[in-house]
């Protein structure tokens, strides 16, 4: 799915290498194609204990603002990214973007 959704540039894909040593997650991702823009590592799972991450896979639709808009727990299935994701991304872009000193 993910694959699809680049290839379709709607929007760009991040990924975070979940406790995997770096050499073996880049291996799987030549072998299985890689989807992301960027990736990271999170070799010692803290990051996913301060995203809230309790199980892989994980996915999060981030805004504008830096705020987790949906947390997908599972994986990302057609139906999931046509009915929830790929409307809530095209929602977060119609509006408008907070000025960045709001809520001050």
């Amino acid at each position: 799915m993910f694959r699809r959704l680049k290839q379709s540039g709607v929007v760009p894909l991040h990924g975070l290498n979940y406790k995997d040593k770096s050499d073996a997650a880049a291996r799987w991702l030549d072998e299985m194609g890689d989807p992301y823009t960027r990736t990271g590592a999170d070799l010692d799972g803290r990051v996913a204990i301060d995203w809230g991450v309790y199980g892989v896979p994980e996915t999060f639709v981030i805004d504008a603002q830096g705020q987790i808009a949906f947390k997908q727990v599972g994986p990302i299935t057609p139906a999931i990214l046509e009915t929830t994701i790929l409307p809530l991304v095209m929602r977060l872009r119609a509006s408008p973007a907070a000025p960045p000193d709001a809520g001050r």
